[in-house]
């Protein structure tokens, strides 16, 4: 079991199986030592955690929650293809929030992957991250997590 295995069992959490994808993609790519996840949506058991826009149907504190869940279905797509041993570091988080009209807190939203990657991969889990409000997200989900990785 690798040290991010054993973050993720101390938090409590067991990797979900890759999402499958919704359209024409792959959840997740190598190239060289890069692993680019699609965007990821905040699925459990194949149901959307949530869904409507933030600041209006969906609080913040659930968009946080739907964010963390991106993060670990995006971490499920990487072990799903290197393994989560292979990672050395995140290196950059990509987080759209589908946002109702004045909502202008889509990085506090985006925090719950940033953190949560943090909790996994302690300092390796620092990232360059944008947090992008937009108007519409696929299925109607509030939040939607791409990462880019460095493994070895």
């Amino acid at each position: 079991m690798t040290q991010w295995e054993k973050n993720l069992a101390e938090l409590g959490i067991t990797l979900p199986p890759v999402a499958a994808p919704v359209a024409a993609y792959i959840p997740a790519i190598r190239t060289g030592s890069l692993v680019y996840t699609s965007g990821q949506l905040p699925f459990v058991n194949g149901e959307l955690s949530a869904v409507g826009k933030v600041g209006a149907e969906v609080s913040v504190e659930a968009a946080k929650e739907a964010a963390r869940l991106c993060a670990l279905n995006a971490l499920a797509a990487v072990h799903d293809l290197v393994g989560l041993d292979a990672v050395v570091r995140i290196v950059k988080v990509v987080g759209f929030v589908a946002s109702a009209p004045g909502f202008a807190d889509q990085p506090v939203v985006i925090n719950g992957a940033s953190e949560f990657l943090g909790q996994v991969f302690g300092d390796a889990g620092k990232h360059a991250r944008s947090a992008v409000g937009v108007s519409e997200l696929p299925r109607n989900t509030p939040v939607e997590v791409e990462l880019i990785a460095e493994v070895r």
